[in-house]
């Protein structure tokens, strides 16, 4: 009865209501539409670091000469490989990569600082469905001296497919070398992920550093989730079983290897050390955007709420003034202050709850209209949407999160008309003349 009456209410003032309405929607829209960006930020994160940087579990590590030189290296890999399919048989495959950090230089003269990542393109099961090659072929990254940058970094050194690069770097006992590599392949930017790594063949990644055939920079392992409560599970796995196998192994640091290296060469080690981390880890200079995004959507989404919810607090005060002999009469035949109180509450909750499923609806059709058209992202946009087009995925918990916020703030704005309509004494506002 109390829902019934509270819908009547909202009826009977229709022009009202829909205004009201209509700014708790576009609220609702707003929310989703950032909420789903943010998703479909997560996802993007996710599909390109765990083919660019990262498996959904990793075992990598330095190697120490001296106690103050440390190379990003796993030597004997393949017996760590032995170790790692013992402990964690569920896995699905295991990839491992190459790790440098170098100068390359163009035939023009133009050079640039980024991370090299060696791979073994014929043994690569998810880099092809993700990478969008602009030019060349990713195929060719099996040759010798070869190797493949994005568009951007194609862009500052001023190549294209076809032209030579000279790369330098120390190797881990610190001579320098130099190693020439002719470009096979230039994919599309894959925003901030693709900013900071190119592939070159593992072979002349080995040369360039001076490796033998034991060593690798990082074993990536492949699971059936992405879920970090479980694949921290897998992280626990392997350091008792690496432990136990006689391995040393780093303390657990969320960071990506690159920021470890001022900790490992202050520390007075020499030798190997392993270093386990997760997917979210390796991305963790990055991913803050998403949490950014996220924290937007529900910013903004409480700004337009204060707004709204100003308009929402005196049209209820003026829907009280305007019905306190009703009040009044209602009270004088038995009606208790918690009912009444109710009764307001009650419509503010409709109006929540209509508007912000109307709101959810046509937030979801929007979502699908983007998509749909497949909107080309400025490149600025880019780096920090990290993908070249929009994608918005408002999941069925993010549109839920959204209407249970939205509808519980209008309700919670609703509270003190309430609790003021309740206040009323029945013979007061009987004698009130509207």
């Amino acid at each position: 009865m109390t829902f019934l009456i509270a819908f009547r209410s909202l009826l009977q003032h229709k022009r009202r209501t829909f205004v009201l309405g209509a700014a708790v929607a576009f609220v609702t829209v707003v929310m989703l539409t950032l909420l789903g960006i943010a998703e479909g930020m997560n996802r993007t994160l996710i599909e390109s670091s765990t083919t660019l940087m990262s498996g959904h579990v990793n075992v990598a590590g330095f190697y120490k000469v001296t106690a103050g030189q440390a190379a990003p290296v796993v030597t004997h890999y393949k017996q760590v490989v032995e170790v790692i399919r013992q402990a964690v048989p569920e896995l699905k495959y295991i990839a491992q990569r190459g790790r440098g950090w170098a100068k390359i230089t163009s035939d023009g003269g133009t050079n640039k600082m980024f991370g090299l990542t060696g791979i073994d393109v014929k043994n690569e099961k998810g880099l092809a469905a993700v990478l969008k090659i602009k030019e060349g072929k990713l195929e060719d990254l099996a040759k010798p001296g070869s190797i493949m940058l994005f568009e951007d970094q194609a862009r500052d050194l001023e190549v294209k497919v076809g032209d030579a690069l000279t790369i330098q770097a120390p190797t881990p006992r610190g001579v320098n070398n130099t190693l020439d590599v002719t470009v096979v392949a230039i994919a599309n930017n894959m925003g901030m992920m693709s900013q900071f790594s190119s592939f070159i063949n593992e072979a002349s990644l080995r040369q360039l550093y001076q490796l033998n055939d034991e060593t690798t920079g990082a074993l990536m392992i492949y699971m059936g989730t992405t879920d970090l409560v479980q694949l921290k599970k897998v992280e626990d796995k392997l350091r008792e079983a690496l432990g136990k196998s006689g391995y040393q192994i780093l303390e657990e640091d969320p960071r990506a290897f690159f920021f470890k290296f001022e900790n490992v060469t202050r520390e007075a080690w020499t030798g190997q050390k392993l270093d386990i981390t997760n997917w979210r880890d390796e991305v963790n200079f990055v991913s803050w955007t998403v949490d950014l995004m996220n924290a937007l959507a529900f910013f903004l989404a409480f700004v337009f709420l204060s707004v709204v919810g100003i308009g929402i607090m005196i049209v209820m005060w003026i829907s009280i003034r305007e019905r306190t002999r009703e009040i009044g009469t209602l009270r004088a035949i038995g009606m208790q202050r918690g009912r009444v109180m109710r009764m307001f509450l009650a419509e503010g909750f409709l109006l929540g709850v209509l508007s912000t499923t109307a709101g959810a609806l046509f937030g979801l059709v929007l979502a699908v209209v983007i998509n749909g058209a497949d909107v080309t992202l400025p490149q600025g946009f880019q780096f920090i949407l990290m993908s070249d087009h929009l994608k918005v995925v408002p999941t069925v918990a993010w549109t839920l999160v959204a209407v249970v916020f939205i509808t519980a703030v209008i309700t919670g704005i609703s509270l003190l008309p309430s609790f003021i309509a309740a206040r009323l004494k029945p013979v007061t506002a009987m004698q009130h003349v509207g």
